[in-house]
């Protein structure tokens, strides 16, 4: 186990990177939701390096104050409800044995998540123009959505994987403390 210094201190810059990704969400309004999956990303860093309960609190911290601090509120939504916790959660999963089990599960949490996302958005911010989206698409509409969003998760789970085995790769080794 690491010294407390040092989960602070990634945490901290962690917690920083996500937080200036967040942002860019409100300046590059085209990436807001491409920027809360990067942010989800980083979040690997401190499960693997530190724990998982240390990286839940960092979840957390950033999503406090990507509250705050981002323009864009549905990008920082984003981060909260799906892509931030999410890569945490995957290291959790991926003990499953069973595969078909392991995939049904990552789509239980995803399709939760994302139908709660919708209501939070529709109808404690408001913005009601999702409804109205919808009708262009006939009844099926949300139906057309959800699949598509599932489609974002299968993509954004094998990113995951590369991404994981990349930093095992290439910068675990640069963590690892020189005696």
């Amino acid at each position: 186990m690491r010294d407390v210094s040092y989960r602070v201190a990634l945490g901290g810059i962690v917690a920083a990177l996500c937080l200036v990704t967040m942002f860019l969400a409100g300046v590059v309004p085209a990436l807001y939701i491409v920027l809360p999956m990067i942010a989800g990303v980083l979040m690997m860093i401190i499960a693997e390096e530190v724990s998982k309960s240390w990286a839940f609190l960092t979840y957390i911290a950033v999503s406090i104050l990507s509250m705050f601090i981002t323009f864009d509120k549905e990008a920082a939504l984003l981060f909260i409800m799906l892509f931030g916790h999410y890569p945490i959660l995957r290291l959790y999963i991926t003990k499953i044995p069973l595969k078909l089990l392991r995939c049904a599960v990552k789509l239980a949490v995803f399709n939760i998540c994302v139908i709660g996302y919708f209501y939070v958005t529709v109808y404690i911010f408001g913005l009601d123009q999702m409804v109205d989206e919808f009708g262009e698409y006939g009844k099926y509409g949300a139906y057309i959505m959800l699949g598509m969003a599932n489609c974002v998760l299968i993509m954004y789970d094998v990113s995951l994987e590369g991404a994981y085995v990349m930093y095992r790769r290439r910068l675990a080794p640069k963590f690892k403390r020189k005696r």
